[in-house]
């Protein structure tokens, strides 16, 4: 058995580091992710007319930082949006005011819900929900609207009949 180790040492040594590096990067990527959920948060819902590219594990940000991630999403039956509980880091206290966006970090960057601070005393608490929200904005939508609709807005110019070449008086 001691020879089997000393003949295969640096193939067991190397194993070994490919192990460690996989869980290390597995523990990395759910922390980055929030794909752990955060212990004691504070979740509240929040009802949006569309969530395009929104998912659990999507980030929740104030004024660009991360404060949390979205825990949950589901259909509302009676109002047909999409109900989605927030998680909220429970150290940092949202004004029970505050408004939801879902919007994205540029024309190819990804989507995240921004929370917009109200000036409420009061912060949100377990089980609020935030009224004032604003879906997600269909890019591809508002693309191909403007290629669909360029040019045909008002009423051309030149309304196709060509004007009758003036008459020149003869010398």
């Amino acid at each position: 058995m001691k020879s089997l180790f000393k003949e295969n040492g640096a193939e067991a040594f190397v194993g070994l580091l490919v192990v460690l590096l996989a869980a290390w990067f597995v523990l990395t990527a759910l922390q980055r992710t929030g794909g752990r959920g955060t212990a004691g948060a504070t979740r509240v819902t929040a009802l949006f007319p569309s969530a395009v590219g929104v998912n659990p594990g999507t980030d929740v940000r104030v004024a660009g930082v991360k404060v949390g991630s979205v825990a949950d999403q589901s259909l509302d039956p009676q109002s047909y949006q999409v109900s989605m509980t927030l998680a909220i880091d429970p150290k940092i206290k949202i004004p029970s005011d505050s408004s939801a966006a879902i919007t994205s970090e540029g024309l190819l960057g990804g989507t995240y819900v921004a929370l917009v601070p109200g000036g409420s005393e009061t912060p949100l608490k377990n089980g609020d929900t935030i009224l004032d929200t604003q879906g997600s904005i269909d890019m591809m939508g508002l693309i191909g609207q403007f290629i669909n609709k360029s040019g045909s807005s008002s009423a051309p110019a030149d309304s196709g009949t060509a004007a009758a070449p003036a008459a020149t008086p003869a010398p």
